[in-house]
């Protein structure tokens, strides 16, 4: 084994003294060295090497101003989501990624992208479908979602009291449709009652006798008066109502014979407790 070994190092030696051969290791190593240069002048053009940008607290601001900023800075921008916060303008910067600098201590190159969350007023929910549903109950389940109704009542011979159609601004709106909280729907319902409908009275903030006088000038005399702090007549007297079914919006009209619900409170003012 070792006789093979000495052989071939007899013909390696002879051949790496040779100039062909240091000729063509030095291109060999002049290339990898190039190689190894245009690399790092690659990396650092590509990656902007030794570029500090400061990354601005952008929360506060408006939509606008924050991506005047952004572009300024030669940054880029991506609009992530909206958080519902009714206590800020529509679509002001309630949240940045990446942190601004001041607090990460962290800086950016030209280009990178600065994700931002707004905030929106309208929080949405979906409609429910409350077709051939009691007025009563569809009142309730729109209230728990926090939307409000018009009551429009239209002449049938079948289905007395209950739901015919419901529409938002004057289109036809169907179950799972987004609403935002606060929106007025227009519930259709069907009423056999041959009387001609009355408007809606006001009675938020009047004590019972006052709303009975209304009633009985009205002729209305389906009602009922809810007090659970009233412990005595003299309290009933003195309370007043601060809640009343179906709820006041001008303009709504009802029939004579519509149930009204009156929640009252001791001592109230016709504000919510």
């Amino acid at each position: 084994m070792w006789d093979k070994i000495k052989s071939t190092l007899k013909l390696i030696i002879p051949f790496v003294k040779t100039k062909h051969f240091w000729k063509h290791f030095g291109l060999v190593l002049l290339f990898y060295l190039v190689m190894v240069f245009a690399n790092i002048l690659y990396l650092d053009f590509a990656t902007n090497h030794g570029e500090k940008i400061a990354v601005p607290n952008l929360v506060g601001l408006s939509s606008q101003k924050a991506k005047q900023r952004i572009e300024t800075l030669d940054l880029t921008y991506q609009i992530l989501d909206s958080i519902y916060d009714p206590k800020l303008p529509e679509g002001t910067v309630v949240e940045q990624l990446v942190e601004p600098t001041s607090l990460s201590q962290v800086y950016v190159k030209s280009g990178r992208v600065i994700g931002l969350r707004l905030s929106k007023r309208n929080q949405l929910v979906e409609m429910p479908s409350l077709l051939h549903k009691q007025i009563q109950f569809a009142q309730s389940i729109l209230e728990q979602r926090g939307l409000r109704f018009i009551i429009q009542y239209q002449p049938t011979a079948e289905a007395n009291g209950s739901v015919l159609d419901q529409r938002y601004k004057g289109r036809r709106i169907k179950e799972g449709d987004p609403l935002p909280i606060g929106s007025v729907v227009t519930l259709l319902v069907g009423q056999n009652d041959e009387d001609e409908p009355i408007v809606l009275p006001n009675l938020l903030g009047l004590t019972m006798s006052e709303a009975r006088l209304i009633f009985d000038t009205l002729g209305v005399s389906a009602y009922t008066f809810i007090c659970p702090d009233c412990l005595t007549s003299q309290d009933s007297a003195a309370a007043r109502i601060f809640s009343q079914s179906p709820e006041y919006l001008e303009g709504t009209t009802v029939f004579k014979s519509t149930q009204f619900i009156l929640s009252m409170q001791k001592g109230g003012d016709g504000q919510n407790p």
